[in-house]
């Protein structure tokens, strides 16, 4: 028994043995050896140059300062005090860094197997550092390197667009292997969406190097691929203007082609973007988080309103779906409705109602009671699956990072959300924009170029991409022509009719336009109260939102403008008169090449002739001549224009 005790003993401990060489002559091998070749050879990674940014005119949005950053030797001694001297002579030539930080930073990174050279300070501007430069390359422990700092032009007018670039972290490193070494990354808008394409693709160099880590000869080298650059639609002219514009009020601004490219599109307030890039100081960023406007939160995509009365035309096509002639049929509008034995009223915005109204007028004076009606027939279900596919409550797919999806609510939403049933006077409310809607900006942008035309874009902001030039999406979805017809109609009558409800603002320009009102509430309005309290009565933040899209020319649409603004009241009074400077400042800058400015003034002219001729007769008197005064020419700006 001892025997086959000790011959068991010998036989795993030979084979103990036998794994042991196993693993360190075979399969260690690679590991060994590739130690061994780092001993001998040194792979210095060479950083690509970030792509700029343009926009539609080559004018840059983001692009690269030139400058240098220092890094030290590894493995000084702390003992004898080598890294404290290189620190000191630093510091006697650039006293306003923070030796504790480069200590820091050395120590965090220094190792035994660190053979590369520890960066100590990121960005050094070019200017300064050549008066320092001859001195500095002395020292045979620092190691100068060229560096590049990110600049955003533009500052403010196009942060949430452009975004902007910032320190790594782990995470990020990990999953980049440019990322890694260059420290930087786009942190949102197009700088995140574009950052494979901007940040290029790493070059290299393997050095022959001798036992204390300096180079002999190089064995190979790669050259990065650098300056990636991004060309945009966006007119950095017309998005300044439209910001300007806007001054202190919170708010969004959206002009669109109907093929989906974004000219300008603009969310207020806003941020400086180079506050971010060599990392934000705590007090720059509290002033940024304590601030009621959120000039963070990019409003175009990542916030969602109640779309109000704009959901109305949806509304309607999805009524036009539903068979049996619904949309055709007038509804009466007495001010209010009531549902089933309830007393509770569903009033209409106009306290006396609308009397017998049809579809185009239901758009023109913006009905609530036709839209009651339409949906308790047409039902929720239809509404929402009609909404949702004409880009309501969706993503638009836009080329910016992190897009808010909204609600367009229906039976089965509330059920998962809240587990219980649907109500009918969920879905009066619902068809006209309010209860549990909810939208972002470019999703009413987008869908207002679908009422225009028929085709769903997918907004686009990028022109070109390393050259490539980008095609916008659309897609075509029909429905009843004529319903289609007479709703445009009524958005071409909410601009120039007088009973329409942007009529004032909108129906004197250049050219003709057609448009929605929103006024999307944001405190409800209790039954005992009979009447309501006017918009400017009420305390800022329980104000309405102030909704008005628009698309131009009404006849052949090409340009959508689309406005928000935050607590506003009314679409039409708030919305219209910062809509009409946008459409005078496309006009006068070209943007309607297919529209002279003389038929549209001959247009006019008729117009403005057969009006008096109808007023005329309605008081038994001839119609006066009509004068309209002359507009200066296409090329020529009109006053107060910039």
């Amino acid at each position: 028994m001892r025997v086959k005790l000790i011959i068991l003993f010998f036989v795993i401990v030979w084979a103990v043995l036998l794994i042991r060489l196993y693993h360190i002559s075979i399969k260690s091998n690679y590991y060994y050896e590739k130690l061994a070749k780092e001993n001998i050879e040194r792979k210095s990674y060479l950083k690509p140059v970030r792509g700029e940014i343009y926009d539609r005119n080559g004018k840059y949005l983001a692009v690269n300062k030139i400058g240098f950053s220092l890094s030290i030797a590894p493995h000084l001694s702390v003992r004898k005090g080598e890294l404290d001297r290189v620190i000191s002579f630093i510091h006697s030539y650039l006293p306003d860094i923070n030796t504790t930080v480069m200590r820091k930073v050395y120590r965090k990174q220094s190792s035994a197997y660190n053979h590369e050279y520890i960066k100590v300070i990121d960005f050094i501007p070019y200017d300064r550092m050549m008066k320092l430069y001859p001195r500095i390359v002395a020292e045979s422990k620092i190691h100068i390197d060229t560096e590049t700092k990110r600049y955003y032009p533009y500052g403010k007018y196009a942060a949430h667009i452009v975004g902007y670039v910032g320190r790594s972290n782990r995470k990020e490193n990990a999953k980049d292997k440019v990322v890694d070494k260059v420290g930087r990354i786009g942190k949102s808008g197009l700088e995140l969406y574009y950052n494979r394409l901007l940040e290029g693709e790493l070059g290299y160099v393997i050095s022959k190097v001798n036992a204390r880590n300096k180079a002999l000869e190089v064995l190979e080298r790669k050259e990065p691929i650098s300056n990636r650059s991004l060309t945009t639609n966006l007119d950095m002219d017309l998005q300044k203007y439209i910001y300007d514009l806007l001054g202190k009020r919170a708010g969004v601004v959206i002009v669109m082609k109907t093929t989906g490219e974004i000219l300008a599109a603009v969310s207020n307030p806003s941020f400086d973007p180079n506050l971010f890039v060599g990392g934000i100081s705590v007090k720059d960023w509290k002033a940024l988080q304590n601030n009621l406007g959120h000039p963070f939160t990019n409003k175009l995509i990542n916030a969602v309103y109640p779309p109000g009365s704009v959901i109305k035309p949806g509304v309607a096509l999805a009524a036009s779906r539903f068979g049996h002639g619904v949309l055709d049929q007038h509804e009466f509008c007495k001010g209010y409705i009531t549902i089933d034995k309830s007393k509770h009223k569903f009033r209409c915005w106009k306290k006396w109602g609308h009397g017998d109204t049809g579809l185009r007028k239901s758009i023109r004076e913006s009905c609530d009671v036709y839209y009651y009606n339409k949906s308790l027939k047409v039902g929720i279900d239809r509404i929402a699956k009609t909404l949702r596919q004409i880009g309501l409550g969706v993503k638009t797919g836009i080329d910016l990072p992190r897009e808010y999806r909204g609600i367009i609510p229906d039976k089965a939403w509330k059920r998962k959300r809240y587990h219980k049933p649907w109500y009918k006077g969920e879905t009066v409310i619902a068809a006209i924009g309010q209860g549990y809607d909810n939208i972002t900006p470019m999703q009413i942008a987008r869908y207002t170029a679908f009422l225009a035309t028929g085709w769903l874009p997918v907004p686009t902001l990028a022109k070109s991409i390393d050259g490539e030039k980008v095609t916008p999406k659309r897609v075509r979805i029909r429905f009843n022509p004529v319903h289609f017809s007479t709703i445009r109609q009524g958005m071409i009558d909410v601009c120039n009719d007088r009973r329409g409800t942007a009529y004032k603002a909108l129906h004197n320009l250049p050219i003709k336009v057609a448009g929605k009102t929103g006024t999307a509430q944001v405190v409800s309005i209790p039954q005992d109260i009979k009447k309501r309290a006017k918009e400017n009565e009420l305390a800022y933040f329980k104000k309405s939102h102030a909704w008005l899209t628009t698309y131009a020319p009404a006849r052949h649409p090409e340009y959508v403008v689309t406005v928000l603004i935050e607590h506003g009241g009314h679409g039409g009074s708030a919305g219209g008169p910062i809509a009409a400077k946008i459409y005078r400042y496309l006009y006068y800058n070209g943007y309607f090449k297919k529209h002279p400015l003389e038929e549209v003034r001959k247009e006019l002219e008729a117009a403005k002739a057969k009006r008096a001729e109808q007023e005329a007769k309605k008081r038994g008197k001839p119609a006066p001549a009509v004068k309209v005064p002359k507009r200066s020419a296409p090329d020529e700006k009109p006053s107060g224009h910039l």
